[in-house]
């Protein structure tokens, strides 16, 4: 196996077939499962449900051709990392990896380890989340620490897959392959049970005599109050500047479950013939994803009217969707699907998010000791560090006292994720307009693969993004806002790093 270039140490052992498979493995969680419950709410039709996913299938898609050329460009280990790095400065490409190992990765990879725990308590009920090994300890008035059976195995799956991904890139791709194929057979076989099976006359009369029909959408307040004094609250039911409005806050969800798939760039440097197979595996993995998505909220809609849909028991629409065509045993069902899925999508993230921090180190940004590999040619420090951070998020707990003094506890990489969706979209709109200013200040850079439909399409993507931001900025302002803290509070980070006077590490 040869070794690459411009990353010491790496083993290129990505094939096309590997690099697809970590594209759609990442992107593949649980929230493919559960989200469509809260869009159909928020757009209030069968119509307003699948248009959401449209949207969102041309964003990923459009986002992930425009990123091919970069890949292609600049084959390197860190991926996005390295791509704001040389488009603008290594600030923004600071702020970026920070804000990937403080939240963005980190925080991912504990929502779909307690995700795989919390499907695990429904074929095993002793693992619950009030189920204490360490009863909540009181750290401040919001905030606490807590170690339940449910949040136990959770970090036991994240330090056996940051483990296994320390022996080696080898090992780590056979488990993403292995668990990638047999999750995207399982959401198949979700889609083919529903169309073929759960197929339900009056709910495909229901939901599809009239697309646009109207049932209960949700009103959307201002994000702040002293904003309803400027904007309006909106609704599905409004005119089209409300309707623009609605969709974007609706793409919060869907966005999120499809998000991911720019995994694969941050592990260019092990791809054996990188500026073929990352811009391709990009196409292809989200066209191969966004088409399972579409293809589930058809089976969803094929089975279930809408209203069963926006009232689904905890937003499981896929367990309601297998409860009616196998009764109880749907649950179970559907809870071993989810555990591969999300078992899966652990290990890729886990997988890619250490090239970052690996990038980072190596440009004298990150503790030096994250930019040396194993004798496995990984780099087992910044998974270690990875693994470690995600695991102290598992255990961090938000602390709510309602007015009757009953205390109840959420989890704060929930919170901190819902924070950084806005801010993970600036970058994604940052990245695209740095293919922009790369053709102009590199016009003569060997350049493999041109984005396809440049610039309409990645301009276009760029306008769609800031029309999304300026809603969210609007109506999602509690969590918008302190996603741009979380961010900005990484430049003082940087300025330290810098003033270490840490050279970057030789190639």
């Amino acid at each position: 196996m040869s070794q690459t270039n411009s990353s010491p140490g790496f083993v290129r052992s990505l094939g096309l077939f590997d690099s697809t498979m970590l594209v759609v493995g990442s992107m593949i969680g649980s929230g493919i499962f559960i989200v469509s419950a809260d869009i159909s709410r928020l757009t209030g039709s069968v119509g307003g449900l699948l248009l959401t996913w449209v949207i969102t299938g041309a964003l990923t898609i459009a986002a992930a051709l425009s990123y091919g050329e970069l890949a292609a460009m600049m084959p390197k280990a860190g991926g996005q990392y390295v791509y704001l790095r040389e488009s603008y400065s290594p600030l923004w490409g600071f702020l970026y990896g920070w804000t990937v190992f403080l939240v963005i990765q980190t925080g991912t990879i504990a929502a779909v380890a307690v995700g795989f725990a919390r499907y695990l308590g429904v074929l095993a009920p002793s693992i619950s989340p009030a189920a204490w090994i360490v009863p909540p300890l009181q750290l401040s008035a919001k905030y606490a620490i807590s170690l339940s059976r449910q949040q136990f195995v959770g970090v036991a799956l994240i330090v056996l897959l940051t483990w296994v991904n320390t022996r080696g890139i080898s090992l780590g791709k056979i488990i993403q392959n292995v668990f990638t194929s047999a999750k995207t057979l399982a959401v198949l076989g979700l889609i083919l049970l529903g169309i073929l099976w759960g197929r339900n006359a009056a709910a495909v009369h229901a939901n599809f005599s009239s697309l646009w029909a109207l049932h209960d959408p949700q009103t959307i307040p201002p994000g702040a109050s002293f904003l309803a004094r400027y904007i309006p609250s909106v609704s599905a039911t409004g005119g089209l500047l409300a309707l623009v409005v609605v969709f974007g806050v609706a793409q919060v969800g869907s966005l999120f479950s499809a998000d991911a798939w720019n995994n694969i760039t941050f592990t260019a440097g092990e791809v054996k013939n990188p500026r073929r197979d990352v811009p391709l595996s990009l196409a292809l993995g989200t066209i191969i994803v966004i088409s399972l998505y579409l293809l589930v909220n058809l089976a969803y809609l094929v089975t279930l009217p809408l209203a069963q849909i926006q009232t689904a028991p905890d937003d499981r629409v896929a367990t309601a969707t297998l409860g009616v065509i196998f009764g109880s045993a749907g649950a179970g069902i559907m809870a071993l699907g989810i555990m591969i899925s999300t078992f899966g999508c652990a290990n890729g993230l886990i997988l890619a998010g250490s090239r970052v921090y690996y990038a980072m180190a190596r440009d004298g940004l990150f503790f030096r000791g994250i930019g040396r590999l194993n004798s496995k040619h990984v780099p087992a420090t910044g998974l270690r560090l990875q693994g470690l951070w995600a695991a102290i998020l598992v255990l961090l707990r938000t602390r709510h006292v309602d007015a009757a003094g009953a205390v109840t506890y959420g989890n704060l990489y929930s919170d901190l994720l819902d924070y950084v969706v806005f801010a993970v979209l600036i970058f994604y709109v940052l990245t695209i307009a740095g293919l922009f200013r790369l053709r102009r200040l590199k016009p003569d850079a060997e350049r493999p693969y041109r984005a396809f439909g440049y610039p309409v399409i990645p301009a276009l993507y760029i306008c769609a993004a800031c029309v999304i931001l300026m809603a969210l900025l609007l109506y999602n302002t509690q969590t918008a806002w302190p996603g741009l803290v979380i961010v900005v509070c990484g430049a003082p980070v940087y300025w330290i790093w810098r003033g270490r006077s840490a050279a970057p590490m030789p190639e």
